[in-house]
């Protein structure tokens, strides 16, 4: 047999080792409980991970519906407060022309100051001014007052349409408006703005 012969002769197959059943490694006892108390740990974590997002998106919700809850709420008591301020501005302004009247029945003498201060306003140089007052109030101011130095001279007349304690001023050039609602409605106005006319 030749070199060649030889090299083409099989060569013996080595079979590899198998290991077979037996040889696997069964868990122990201890083995098995540290198992299960891995895979209890892990369910219990992944549990407690969507048991705290559902709370949290639980949590999130209710507390959304009682925010709109709240807003609900809150409406009816701005519109209450708007309501309330309107009907509290009104009382206020009945309370002060009843208190106005009441002083001018009381002490009709107020109207003198009413007029020397309405004639003040006058220019020096007007002419043919006349003082409208309440038939009462005519009374009482000719008997008082009189046209001051430096003063324009001026004429009463009664007119009934004019409230007691004011006056209306007239001249060829000016007109003042001192009766009791055109005062009333300056101080309203003054306190309150010009949102009440």
């Amino acid at each position: 047999m030749s070199d060649d012969a030889t090299a083409k002769k099989p060569a013996a197959w080595d079979v590899p080792t198998i290991e077979g059943p037996g040889s696997a490694t069964l868990p122990t006892a201890g083995g098995l409980e540290e198992l299960q108390k891995q895979a209890y740990d892990e369910a219990w974590q992944k549990g407690h991970a969507e048991g705290l997002t559902a709370g949290e998106a639980a949590v999130s919700e209710r507390a959304d519906r009682f925010d709109e809850l709240l807003l609900a709420l809150s409406e009816p008591f701005d519109r209450l407060d708007d309501s309330v301020e309107k009907q509290l501005v009104e009382l206020s302004i009945a309370i002060v022309k009843q208190l106005f009247r009441r002083e001018i029945k009381i002490d009709p003498s107020h109207v003198i100051g009413v007029v020397r201060e309405a004639i003040q306003l006058l220019p020096i140089a007007s002419r043919n001014v006349q003082v409208q007052l309440h038939p009462d109030d005519a009374a009482l101011v000719r008997d008082t007052l009189s046209p001051a130095e430096g003063e324009p001279a001026w004429t009463i007349v009664e007119d009934p349409l004019v409230a007691q304690g004011g006056c209306r001023i007239t001249t060829e050039n000016s007109h003042i408006d001192a009766t009791t609602e055109a005062r009333l409605q300056a101080v309203i106005n003054a306190t309150l703005g010009d949102e009440r006319r």
